[in-house]
């Protein structure tokens, strides 16, 4: 086979995977007015006696050259089934740290809208010793996402197979 013919052939393959959101740091964004420091330490979010339905968001924090980054913390609040933000606990907040390949599961709920925004999830992402990154994460095709100001789509979250949702975070590492 000649060379050509391999670089023809490799044109043919698909991208997909090798289509990363790496070399672009994720897109920053407001805290809002409903964050609070000293969140508990925990993976499920999930509140006995909700009725929402349940989410699992699971992705992983890489660096800007694709690298993952271990330890990672990841600190995530969200309103709850009714569109209020818990500012006297820590009702749907949590943080965590990333696994030693930087993957990470959050067990939630889907957060409601309130008025003005369109359902979304905030979080912190820092890499160990690194400044942190401040941003949201937003549903696909919620028609509140036409309404809110702040709804970027490079901040969407890709539903997953099995019903979830998935959302690769690149910071300064």
């Amino acid at each position: 086979m000649k060379r050509r013919e391999i670089l023809g052939m490799a044109l043919l393959l698909p991208l997909e995977g090798l289509a990363q959101t790496c070399g672009v740091v994720t897109p920053r964004q407001t805290e809002g007015p409903f964050f609070k420091t000293e969140s508990p330490k925990r993976i499920s979010l999930v509140e006995p006696g909700s009725k929402a339905p349940r989410l699992v968001v699971t992705g992983t924090v890489l660096s800007a050259q694709c690298k993952p980054v271990p330890n990672a913390l990841l600190d995530f609040w969200h309103s709850d089934e009714e569109g209020a933000y818990d500012n006297r606990g820590f009702r749907y907040r949590g943080h965590q740290h990333a696994d030693a390949q930087g993957r990470f599961r959050l067990e939630t709920i889907v957060p409601a809208e309130y008025p003005g925004r369109t359902r979304h999830i905030h979080v912190k992402v820092q890499a160990p010793g690194k400044r942190i990154l401040t941003t949201q994460l937003y549903f696909p095709a919620d028609p509140g996402n036409q309404r809110d100001g702040l709804y970027r789509r490079e901040l969407e979250m890709k539903k997953a197979k099995d019903g979830g949702a998935s959302f690769d975070f690149v910071v300064e590492a």
